[in-house]
């Protein structure tokens, strides 16, 4: 991996249904999957363009959205082609929590939520949007 990379690790039941979910509906590639010999895979690391994600299972004090009930953190991804991107994810049925939309800083996305409960949000840069012209408070440093 670069330097400066944020590397999320994300919790699922099953890390092999949840592979094969995220390639199914977003379009992740698997990089690499780990576990005892012969049995199920119990991490994984996979990848949609630049974006890389880690996969662990479930697990005493780990658990996912869908066991705990309630949501966990939500991911963003940017992608090239934001509108292609939205039509795949639902034309796969997954569950759009946010539809397709230009947002007051100047992204074009939508929201969804993937098998365990866990919220992405798929991004692509729309227009230049200067922070003070939504309410943002710039810092300095």
């Amino acid at each position: 991996m670069p330097a400066d990379i944020v590397l999320p690790h994300i919790t699922y039941r099953n890390v092999e249904d949840a592979l094969a979910w995220l390639t199914r509906t977003f379009g992740f590639t698997e990089h690499y999957r780990y576990g005892e010999p012969g049995g199920p895979a119990s991490g994984a690391q996979m990848f949609l363009g630049s974006a890389y994600i880690m996969l662990n299972s479930a697990r005493p004090g780990c658990a996912s959205p869908a066991q705990l009930g309630h949501l966990t953190q939500s991911l963003t991804v940017f992608v090239g082609d934001v509108d292609a991107h939205y039509e795949r994810t639902k034309a796969a049925g997954a569950n759009i929590v946010e539809e397709l939309h230009e947002t007051c800083y100047g992204e074009r996305q939508y929201g969804v939520e993937d098998l365990e409960g866990h919220h992405w949000l798929f991004s692509q840069h729309a227009r230049d949007v200067s922070p003070d012209e939504w309410g943002a408070t710039i810092a300095r440093s």
